[in-house]
């Protein structure tokens, strides 16, 4: 079979191409606008245990034509438009980040064409490829692509895995045997259940045992009391909602933005492995690190400082679930393995239209992945749902029809954004910047 990742110079595809090996996949091609960083990548890929074939590739047509799957994992604007969309709202008072509040909303602005157009060239000379999406923020784009490629386009993320694999070894049992109801939007989503082989629910238990419950990041995150009092688990990005106060003075308090820290992080990284592609690997796995390290340091600082755990800076959680999914499709079965994913509604959510991407558990096979219905949500979390995909299509709408109306609907509609005046602001900005 043959891999495609668009964005093949992006720092993550090292983590694919480790996973690849001993796999199905013969060829991967890489695209990627960028040669400096496409070639620098090619460095790292050739210190690393032996994988699939890498060929890159001449242009977006001749990246797609003959693919199986189809990686998009690109980065519009780079790490300075990443700056810029963090920068531009801080400076009126309110969040910014590359997937949440204003900062979400201009980065989708900036993507979403760019996908649309990576789905239609899909859609022209790789009508039968799978495509799984990266690209944040991603139940945005993975909405916008899903117009032209309908259920052909899967969005993933590391943060539902990762939030089970903690609970699971929390609550004392095996995480590859367990299973849960997540159900959400991407980056908001909770965690309701977590069964043993048996169907006995070990949620309960976790939520009223202090110290298990302390002891992973969700609960150092967010508290065992307030926890307790949601009776779910959170999906981390979720603390930028509930502790909004809090990680907003943190931000503002940090020397630099997270996007600040990655663009001379990687602007460093990438300047020293070109110029030494003999220690690449080596580069790039030190860079890896520090980057698991600091992830998410803001909402750490403004809950006590502490540190990640070691067995959550491997970084293995894309790739997993990526790989996971093509075998899924590509075993020619029916049913079997059940992953979280980002897909359409299709009435997992009863309150959201049937083509509104949600994130929740699916069944994958052959046929592509279906959503399972799961409990009813609380009006607490529906509520949360329903005022965020009103944001994601109104910024899908904006994006679309250059609709500026649109736009600043997105952004005075977010929670984390309080004035639409503030609203306005920040798209006069962001518009000035460009």
């Amino acid at each position: 079979m043959r891999l495609t990742i668009l964005g093949g110079g992006g720092f993550r595809v090292p983590l694919v191409y480790g996973a690849l090996a001993g796999s199905e996949i013969t060829e991967l091609t890489l695209y990627d606008t960028d040669p400096v960083r496409l070639g620098v990548i090619r460095s790292v890929l050739a210190g690393l245990p032996p994988g699939p074939r890498v060929r890159v590739a001449d242009g977006l047509d001749d990246a797609l034509r003959g693919a199986d799957f189809v990686f998009s994992a690109i980065r519009v604007g780079g790490t300075a438009g990443r700056v810029r969309d963090e920068r531009v709202p801080l400076a009126e008072g309110v969040l910014g980040q590359e997937t949440v509040g204003a900062g979400g909303v201009l980065y989708g602005l900036r993507t979403v064409p760019v996908a649309l157009h990576i789905a239609e060239r899909v859609a022209a000379v790789a009508p039968d490829a799978w495509v799984i999406n990266f690209t944040n923020p991603a139940g945005t784009v993975t909405e916008a692509m899903a117009s032209v490629l309908g259920d052909r386009v899967i969005g993933i993320c590391d943060s539902p895995v990762g939030l089970v694999r903690r609970a699971a070894r929390a609550a004392g049992a095996d995480p590859d045997t367990v299973g849960y109801d997540y159900v959400g939007l991407n980056h908001l989503g909770w965690l309701r259940s977590l069964t043993t082989p048996d169907g006995r629910d070990l949620l309960p238990g976790l939520l009223a045992d202090s110290a298990a419950l302390g002891s992973f990041e969700e609960g150092k995150l967010f508290g065992t009391e307030w926890l307790r009092a949601l009776g779910s688990l959170p999906n981390e990005y979720l603390h930028y909602y509930y502790f909004r106060r809090e990680t907003l003075a943190a931000v503002r308090s940090a020397g630099e933005t997270r996007g600040e820290f990655l663009d001379h992080q990687q602007g460093e990284f990438f300047a020293r492995a070109a110029e030494h592609p003999d220690r690449a690997q080596e580069l790039w796995e030190a860079t890896r690190l520090e980057r698991e390290e600091t992830y998410m340091a803001d909402s750490r600082a403004a809950t006590g400082g502490w540190q990640r755990d070691s067995c959550d800076l491997d970084g293995g959680g894309y790739d997993r679930v990526a790989l996971a999914l093509m075998r899924a499709i590509a075993s020619g079965g029916f049913g079997g393995t059940r992953l979280i994913l980002n897909v359409r509604n299709a009435g997992t959510v009863p309150a959201l239209p049937d083509d509104a991407i949600v994130e929740t558990v699916c069944e994958v096979d052959s046929r592509g992945a279906r959503p399972l219905r799961g409990a009813p949500l609380g009006e607490a979390e529906l509520g949360l749902m329903l005022q965020l995909k009103a944001v994601e299509r109104a910024t899908i709408e904006a994006a679309v029809f250059k609709d500026r109306e649109a736009a600043l609907r997105a952004l005075a509609l977010h929670p984390l954004v309080d004035s639409p005046a503030v609203a306005a602001r920040i798209l006069d900005a962001a518009s000035a910047e460009a």
